[in-house]
C-alpha cells in the first residue's frame, strides 16, 4: 500500500433489504476514506445507517439484506469479490452492547483465547499470558483474576474493556467501534474515549468511530462524515465542521447538543423522525424536516459539493451550495426567515419517494430515530441486528 492510498476506501457503497412489502435502501451510496492511523467519525441520528454501514464493511450484512452496488477496499483488495476471509482480523469490531457481545456461559478469558488461537495461533499457557496482557492493556485491575471471570461478574465498563481487548487480541489494523460507549455512563464513556485514544497511539490504529454523539465525535476524531437515510450529506475535517458546518441536518445536530443552549432556553431538537428510505434516492431526504429548504429540495436529488476552505478537503450535498439552483434562503442557517412555506414543501413531500415513514415493513431489530442524543421516536433502518461482536 503506497502512503498516497487509504487503508480503507468505500466507494458509493449501497446495502438494500428486501423485504415482503418493500426495498429498504439502508446504505444508498455512501463513500469515505480511512487512513493508517487516524480516526474517522460517522454521526448521525439512529436510523440513519451507521450500523448497516459497519456491518457492509466487515461483511456481515445478513438476508435478507444484501450489498448491491459499490466498492470496498482494503490495502487496496476489494472485499466484496467474496474476500472478507482473507482479512479476517485486519479489521475488528467493537459493538455498543457488551453484554451481548460477550458470551455468558464462557469466561472472560476463554473468549479472549479463542481469538488468540485463530488469528495468532497461540494456546494454553502462552494464549492465557497474552489474554492478562490485554486485560491489562485495556485498564482491567487483577487482570489475572478477572480472566477466570465470566461477563456478568464484571461492571458495564469492564464489559466493554473486555470486548475492546477481544477485538486487539486479532491484531487489527482498523478498529470499527459502533456506538462503544452509548451504554455506558458519563464518566466512564470518557474513560473508554481516554483509551482508545491511547490504544491508536501505541498500536497505529486507525479507527473508523460511529456514534449519534456530536460530542463525542468532537473530542474523538480527526474526520467526520455527517450520514442522514442513508446518505453522507456532509464531510469535513472535524475542527472546520465544528466551526462552520455547511448543511443544515450537521447545523442542527449541533444546535441540539446539550450545553450549548442558554440555560433560560429549551434545548433544540430536529422535528420529525429520520424516514426510511424505500427507494433510491431521487431528492432530499431532509427536506420535509430542513428549515431551509426551498422548492428544488423536493424534486431534485443534491450532489456532493465542493465547500472547502483554506485549503481543508470538505463537501456537503446540498442545494444551497449549487449554483444551478439560487433561492431566497439568505445565509442558509434557517435563522433568517427566508424559508419556504412549510406546507408546499410538505405538500410535494406527501408525492416524493422520500422513503415513506411506515415502519411495518423493516428488518427484525431495527433502530429508533430521534434527536442527535438518541432521545427519540420510533422508525429508520439503523442498527439492523447489531449485536454481537469481535472480529469480522
Amino acid at each position: 500500500m503506497s502512503d498516497a492510498e487509504p487503508l480503507l476506501a468505500v466507494e458509493d457503497l449501497r446495502t438494500v433489504f428486501h423485504t415482503d412489502r418493500e426495498e429498504i435502501h439502508a446504505v444508498d451510496g455512501v463513500s469515505f476514506e480511512i487512513r493508517a492511523g487516524e480516526t474517522v467519525g460517522l454521526v448521525g441520528e439512529s436510523g440513519s445507517g451507521k450500523s448497516v454501514t459497519a456491518r457492509s464493511i466487515l461483511g456481515l450484512v445478513d438476508s435478507p439484506g444484501a450489498i448491491e452496488e459499490g466498492s470496498i477496499r482494503y490495502r487496496g483488495e476489494e472485499l466484496t469479490d467474496d474476500s472478507w476471509d482473507r482479512h479476517r482480523g485486519d479489521i475488528a469490531i467493537v459493538f455498543q452492547d457488551p453484554g451481548s457481545a460477550l458470551n455468558p456461559v464462557y469466561t472472560v478469558g476463554n473468549q479472549i483465547r479463542e481469538a488468540l488461537k485463530i488469528h495468532q495461533d497461540l494456546r494454553g499457557a502462552a494464549a492465557r499470558d497474552r489474554a492478562v496482557e490485554l486485560l491489562e492493556d485495556v485498564g482491567i485491575p487483577d487482570a489475572a483474576t478477572r480472566v477466570g471471570e465470566y461477563p456478568h461478574q464484571l461492571s458495564g465498563g469492564m464489559q466493554q474493556r473486555a470486548v475492546i481487548a477481544m477485538a486487539l487480541a486479532c491484531d487489527p489494523d482498523l478498529l470499527v467501534c459502533d456506538e462503544p460507549t452509548t451504554a455506558l455512563d458519563v464518566t466512564i464513556q470518557a474513560q473508554i474515549l481516554d483509551l482508545l485514544a491511547e490504544l491508536q497511539r501505541e498500536e497505529d490504529l486507525a479507527i473508523l468511530f460511529i456514534t449519534h454523539d456530536m460530542g463525542v465525535i468532537e473530542d474523538a476524531t480527526d474526520r467526520v462524515n455527517v450520514i442522514y437515510a442513508g446518505e453522507v450529506v456532509e464531510r469535513a475535517p472535524t475542527d472546520a465542521l465544528f466551526e462552520n458546518p455547511q448543511h443544515p441536518y450537521t447545523r442542527a445536530l449541533l444546535r441540539s447538543i446539550p450545553g450549548r443552549t442558554p440555560p433560560d432556553e429549551t434545548l433544540p431538537t430536529i422535528e420529525g423522525e429520520v424516514p426510511t428510505p424505500t427507494g433510491p434516492a431521487t431528492v432530499c431526504r431532509f427536506a420535509p424536516r430542513c428549515p431551509d429548504a426551498f422548492g428544488a429540495c423536493v424534486e431534485v436529488h443534491p450532489d456532493q459539493q465542493d465547500v472547502s476552505e483554506g485549503g481543508d478537503d470538505r463537501s456537503a450535498a446540498c442545494l444551497l451550495h449549487d449554483d444551478r439552483y439560487p433561492n431566497e434562503m439568505g445565509t442558509g442557517d434557517g435563522t433568517d426567515g427566508g424559508g419556504p412555506d412549510e406546507r408546499s414543501v410538505a405538500a410535494a413531500a406527501e408525492n416524493t419517494n422520500y422513503g415513506a415513514v411506515d415502519h411495518g415493513g423493516a428488518p427484525p431489530e431495527t433502530g429508533v430515530a430521534g434527536d442527535v442524543n438518541g432521545q427519540g421516536a420510533a422508525g429508520g433502518v439503523d442498527d439492523v441486528g447489531d449485536e454481537g461482536g469481535g472480529e469480522i
